[in-house]
């Protein structure tokens, strides 16, 4: 688990590089909890299926400014991507929100 920061907030982030943990990314799990999220990198695009819970996708690059934020992808059914994004990191719905992040904010790795 990495901390990062954003917007004043400190988040808990897991980091799955290898291919199985990117392929298994949230699927099986029933929830994530506020302040958490995991990251796929290297990753430009998710799916949803398997998934219990809709997810916020913040696209990133390499330098871990936010190139694009997908909002309330649904379970099963949602699918998304970012041309020329390094990573995505997959959030509980509502946490963009929460933690008011734009196009273009940098997270800081603590």
């Amino acid at each position: 688990m990495e901390k990062f920061l954003i917007n004043g907030a400190t988040l808990e982030i897991e980091i799955a590089e290898s291919f199985f943990s990117r392929l298994r990314g949230l699927m099986g799990r029933s929830r994530l909890e506020k302040g958490r999220g995991l990251l796929l990198a290297p990753c430009n695009s998710i799916h949803m299926l398997f998934m219990r819970f809709a997810i916020d996708v913040i696209y990133l690059d390499k330098e871990y400014c936010i190139k694009k934020i997908a909002r309330n992808v649904s379970p099963w059914i949602g699918m998304s991507f970012c041309i020329g994004a390094w990573g995505a990191l997959e959030m509980s719905s509502g946490e963009a929100d929460r933690l008011n992040l734009a196009v273009g904010q940098k997270f800081k790795r603590r």
